[in-house]
């Protein structure tokens, strides 16, 4: 039977929200129009547009909203040009906008200019919007989390693999195809928590594995596989940023301990994502046959 993807982060965030005790999880994530940005960007200041369909990062877009004190040479043409503002009014509040892809960012002085600027990478697909999350840092870049959780053979559900991923200098994604670097999960959390403080963590990670797969497949049953994308906030809580149903699993050889991977992959050989690799015996067998 076919491995179900799903490729819709939309569709995957409405059947984890079904589950209050997994809602908790969930950042406040919306169809993305210029009405929700204006309220997300008031309420949180800081959110992430993505698209609903995509991996690896792309398409992924962050908007800040920031109040600044700007001098008369900053102002817009309006503001320099008005007569009812003098000098000391001109240096007064103001709001911008501010919006990174890849390494570029743009200024804008109304979150409509800004809406403008998003629709021309929008184009006509569906993007979300989600409440923006001030990662954890590695070396004064962010991080994230990904947690694989795999059908055993015997039809449970196990989380098998969890890896931290560490943007790339000036990048707002963590992802490996965008520059960023992979570290193990401990390596990461020992700089903000102690040995049985992680330890309780990645029980934590392991355990949300399972319950969001749980939970999953009570909407798409032939689903097999998943990778969690968490983030941890400056308090250490948790949040689910999104869910992958064709998660990578080559990235866990990259690992000194290749027992990992050698565990993922047999558990993918047994619902049918990968073929099982032939060993050096039954290749010298086929070979001393045909001599």
């Amino acid at each position: 039977m076919k491995i179900q993807r799903v490729p819709s982060k939309w569709a995957k965030t409405k059947v984890i929200l079904q589950n209050q005790s997994l809602s908790m999880y969930v950042p406040d994530t919306r169809k993305y129009d210029l009405n929700v940005l204006k309220e997300m960007l008031a309420l949180y200041t800081m959110v992430y547009i993505k698209p609903d369909r995509g991996s690896f990062g792309f398409g992924v877009m962050r908007a800040e909203q920031r109040t600044v004190i700007l001098s008369p040479s900053q102002q817009n043409t309006e503001m320099k040009d008005s007569p009812n503002n003098d000098e000391k009014e001109q240096q007064e509040a103001r709001i911008l906008f501010i919006l990174r892809y890849g390494k570029s960012a743009e200024v804008f002085f109304s979150s409509e200019k800004l809406h403008e600027a998003l629709q021309k990478r929008i184009l006509n697909r569906t993007y979300l919007i989600q409440k923006g999350i001030d990662l954890l840092r590695h070396q004064d870049r962010p991080f994230d989390l990904r947690v694989l959780t795999q059908k055993s053979p015997s039809g449970a559900w196990e989380t098998t693999g969890m890896l931290g991923r560490v943007a790339a200098p000036q990048k707002i994604v963590t992802n490996y195809h965008s520059g960023g670097s992979i570290l193990s999960v401990n390596t990461l959390l020992k700089n903000h928590m102690t040995p049985s403080e992680a330890l309780s963590t990645i029980n934590q990670l392991q355990s949300l594995g399972v319950q969001i797969a749980g939970q999953l497949e009570s909407t798409y049953p032939r689903i097999k596989e998943i990778g969690l994308d968490i983030a941890m906030d400056q308090h250490k809580d948790m949040w689910l940023l999104e869910v992958n149903t064709l998660p990578s699993i080559v990235i866990f050889k990259l690992f000194p301990d290749k027992s990992i991977y050698r565990k993922i992959h047999r558990y993918a050989v047994a619902y049918g994502r990968v073929k099982a690799r032939k060993s050096p015996y039954s290749i010298r067998s086929k070979q001393s046959t045909k001599a």
